[in-house]
């Protein structure tokens, strides 16, 4: 079983069918605009230099070039950090990981929350977290991810 390391606890990471089908609509609707770019999702390992933590995205998307050779990417190295909501992990994913992300550069962080049926787009990260906030939007309102994406997420199924 995968675990992440969240504030130096090793936690399991489990997902049900239900969240697992909303990571897939994001990914369906990211695809073709990732290979044209050069770009690539999966949910691969994070790293948080300077501490224990190592998180595993739900997706990230990043540079192709970085992905195929190995090992953890750091935050800042991603273009877009994907966290669905589960009964379990959500407040990890509203607080600790949104605050964390912003501190370690990630430039994008979608917080798909599932149980509030929202969705908020985080960018603009600083050392004191995110300078902007777009949301949360309910449920059915589109979300716009600018460059390099330039795409409305359709959130009707989340």
């Amino acid at each position: 079983m995968e675990s992440e390391i969240i504030e130096g606890a090793a936690v399991p990471v489990t997902h049900s069918w239900a969240h697992q089908s909303t990571v897939d609509l994001l990914r369906q609707q990211l695809a073709p605009a990732l290979r044209p770019s050069g770009l690539c999702s999966g949910s691969g390992d994070l790293a948080l230099p300077g501490t224990a933590d190592r998180y595993v995205p739900d997706l990230a998307v990043v540079p192709t070039e970085l992905a195929v050779h190995g090992g953890a990417l750091t935050p800042d190295r991603t273009l877009l950090v994907v966290e669905a909501t589960e009964p379990s992990s959500a407040d990890t994913d509203r607080t600790v990981k949104r605050r964390r992300y912003a501190q370690f550069g990630a430039p994008l962080y979608l917080l798909v929350d599932r149980q509030e049926r929202a969705c908020t787009l985080f960018s603009q990260p600083g050392a004191l977290g995110w300078t902007r906030v777009e949301g949360p939007h309910p449920s059915g309102v589109p979300v716009r991810l600018p460059e390099p994406f330039e795409l409305d997420l359709d959130t009707s199924e989340f």
